[in-house]
Parts: C-alpha cells; structure tokens; sequence
C-alpha cells in the first residue's frame, strides 16, 4: 500500500472505494510497471524504433529527478548497467543502494550547493564516456533543480528567482523557460558535446508530455528564447522582484543566437499522467461507477468550477481528474495545490448532495506540506473558516484539523495530481 494511513480514512464505503481507485492511480505511476515495457535486457523498442543494446560495449545510467532511484532500480533489475549517477530530492532515501551508482540529494524546489556539485558531476561523467558506449538517461520532474549550473549569475540569484516564480501563478512551461535560459546545462546543454550515444526514458509531468519543458529539457533541446523569458517576466509583473544579473543575462541572449534547435539524442516520453488515469478508470469500472474524466491545468478556481458543473445528480458517479492547476501563493500557510483544490471544492459543494472529495500528488509530496492531498466528504463548514484558511493559503492545517490529510510520503516517482469525486 503507498496510502500509509488508509484504513485510518476509510471511514466509509465511499472513502474506501475513492482511496482504492486512487491507489491503482499510484501503482500505475511505479516506474517498475513502466519500464519493462520498453526495455528487455538485450532491446529498448519504443515508439517503433529500436536500440540494440548488445552493440555497445559498456551501458551506464544518469537518472535525475523525484523518480531518480526507482527509475534507477527498474532498469538495472533488466540491463546490466555498468555505473551510474543518480540526483533526487533531500529527504529521499534512495531506495537503490550499491557501490556502482553515485548518489546526490539536492534542494527541490529550490535548487542549492548540492545541485550545483550533482550538476558538475553529470556534466563530467557524460563528457567522459567514449564512442561505441551508451548512456541511458532516465528523466522525471524535479530535475530543474535537482540539477543547477548558473550561467552568468550566482546560485543566490537562482534560488531568489525560483522562491518568485513559485508564488507567481506562473505555468511549469513558463517557469522552465526562465531557468532555461539563466543554465548551462538545461535546454539540451548536457548532451551538447557528447561523445558516446545517448537515448532518454522521460516520465512526464507537464502538459501535453513537452520534453522541453520536462526537467527543463536537459537532454533535449530549448523551443523557447530568451525573449520568451522576458515576456514571461512581464506578463506576471515581477521584473522590480528579478536581480540586475538575471534581467541582464536574458537581454544579452536575445541579442544572440545561443539556443540549441535540434534534440541531439533521442527522448521519448515513457509514462505520463494518462496512465494513472487509464488505472484509476479500470478500478472504478470494476466497482460499477460511471465515469467522466478531466484534466486540470491553469488557474486553480477555473479548475474547481470545471469540476463542479461536471458533478451529476445521479448515484454511483466518479468523476476522475489528473493535470496540474496553478495556485498563486497568498500567505504563510502549509499546504499545497492538491489540499487547497480539495478544499475550494468542499467549499463550492455545500450545497450539493453527499460526495466524497480526494486529490493527490503522485509524488507524494503536496506543495510545503508532509502530505499527499486530502480526501473529505462534502460535510457542513462554516463557510467563513474555509475563506480564512484559502486566504492564508493554509489547507493543510484545515485538513489536519478534520484528519482528512492522505500520507504517502515520497512516493520515488512523479507524474502531477490525480483526483477522484464519488457520489
């Protein structure tokens, strides 16, 4: 069970099934029942094509991301990897030991001292290896700053820019398109000079599967510009919050032709957030529920009413949701996008008959919260109390009061939100 306190909140046959349903949708995310779909220990074959690995004379790994580990252990289970670096998030015990794999634990989700080295490292370690050998790279998000090499400005600068990004409301895309291009190593930089061959298995965890924006594009290539980066600062009005440093590296680079156009090596997107989905909907199936399914992006109140209109008067109803809605930051509480979006939808619903309300993260790790999301059913609450903890954008603690947070704790894996409303 990755639920750690299930049978603490299947308080109901409802919560029960909910937490059922959304435990499939976890189970899907593992990236042992992922990889050995495309990976046998003499082939990977994806998307039709194929990668003889008997032709290479050594096979190493580079994994980095909140999957990093898992990704890791899934692979060296079918491939006999020869060495290899690993780069997830302080706080995740790696959950692959042994002496051929160097790992680091660097700052999510803001990146520091440890990204940097991790960053040195890989650079290092990919550069060293030699023609006729192969390097698999195993991508998930986090890795924008798991991994950081500052171009131009200090590491300082860095983590000051992504603390405004992240209470900006701004998209992952438009997130990654800054630190893209503040990089020396993302936007396809990494495998730039490479002297071996290189293939990466991607889980996803941005809109539409974008590999340039997964991880920030490490091993693929940058389709945004360094004029898109100033747009982005405009739009959300934060150029007075920027350092000089960092405004100054972007006008410099769209004076020049600095961006890499074509991906050096092959990527492909191996899981994403459709595959908890596809789990999650044969799960409710099995237990007789109609099912209609969403996907949630941009803003998190457009997200609630979505929801809402979608909720039907008819009994066993579910209603499945993945995707990643955006929160802007408002105060000092504890809680994240998954617990504040349980929370606006338990607002929006008083009025509405009995519904059971659960969200969250495959990570495992809900905004600057321990917890995943938060499962609740649609009871009375004063309506003020919740307006007071959304406007201190404290939705954890809400949920820690009516003990309706769900624990998973680091799950080694990450493909957004998934959520689940039964009648």
């Amino acid at each position: 069970m990755i639920i750690q306190n299930f049978d603490d909140l299947a308080t109901s046959e409802k919560k029960k099934d909910c937490l059922e349903i959304l435990e499939e949708g976890l189970q899907a995310a593992n990236p042992e029942n992922i990889l050995p779909k495309y990976v046998t220990p003499n082939k990977i074959k994806i998307n039709g094509k194929i990668f003889n690995l008997e032709k290479y004379s050594n096979i190493y790994s580079v994994a980095f991301g909140k999957a990093g580990d898992s990704m890791t252990r899934a692979l060296n289970a079918i491939v006999p990897i020869k060495s290899g670096i690993i780069v997830i998030p302080k706080g995740s015990k790696s959950i692959i030991k042994g002496k051929k794999f160097q790992i680091f634990n660097s700052r999510h989700p803001k990146p520091d001292k440890t990204s940097v080295k991790a960053a040195k490292e890989v650079m290092k370690f990919v550069q060293n290896k030699k023609s006729g050998e192969l390097i698999i790279f195993l991508v998930s998000g986090g890795g924008s700053s798991l991994l950081a090499m500052p171009d131009g400005i200090t590491l300082e600068d860095k983590v000051h820019v992504t603390d405004v990004l992240l209470k900006s409301g701004a998209t992952i895309q438009e997130f990654n398109c800054i630190r893209k291009h503040l990089s020396k190593i993302k936007g396809g930089r990494l495998v730039e000079n490479m002297k071996c061959e290189g293939v990466s298995l991607v889980m996803s965890d941005v809109e539409g599967d974008d590999l340039s924006s997964i991880a920030s594009g490490t091993t693929y290539m940058d389709n945004t510009t360094y004029s898109d980066a100033l747009e982005v600062i405009n739009k959300y009005k934060i150029r007075w919050k920027m350092p000089q440093e960092v405004l100054d590296v972007l006008e410099k680079g769209k004076n020049s032709t600095n961006e890499i156009s074509k991906p050096k090596i092959e990527n492909f997107v191996v899981a994403s957030n459709k595959d908890c989905l596809q789990a999650m909907k044969v799960k409710a199936k099995e237990k007789g529920y109609k099912i209609t399914t969403l996907k949630l992006f941009g803003d998190i109140k457009e997200a609630v009413t979505k929801i809402i209109e979608k909720i039907s008067d008819e009994e066993k109803t579910c209603i499945l949701f993945g995707g990643e809605p955006t929160v802007k930051v408002l105060g000092k509480g504890m809680g994240g996008r998954n617990q504040e979006l349980v929370l606006r939808l338990l607002k929006n619903s008083q009025k509405l008959k009995k519904i059971v309300i659960a969200s969250i993260g495959t990570d495992g790790i809900d905004g600057n919260s321990v917890f995943a999301g938060a499962i609740t059913e649609n009871v009375k609450v004063d309506l003020s109390m919740m307006k007071e903890f959304l406007k201190n954008s404290d939705s954890g603690r809400f949920f820690q009061k009516q003990k309706g947070n769900i624990v998973t704790n680091a799950t080694h894996t990450n493909l957004m939100d998934i959520g689940v409303i039964l009648r």
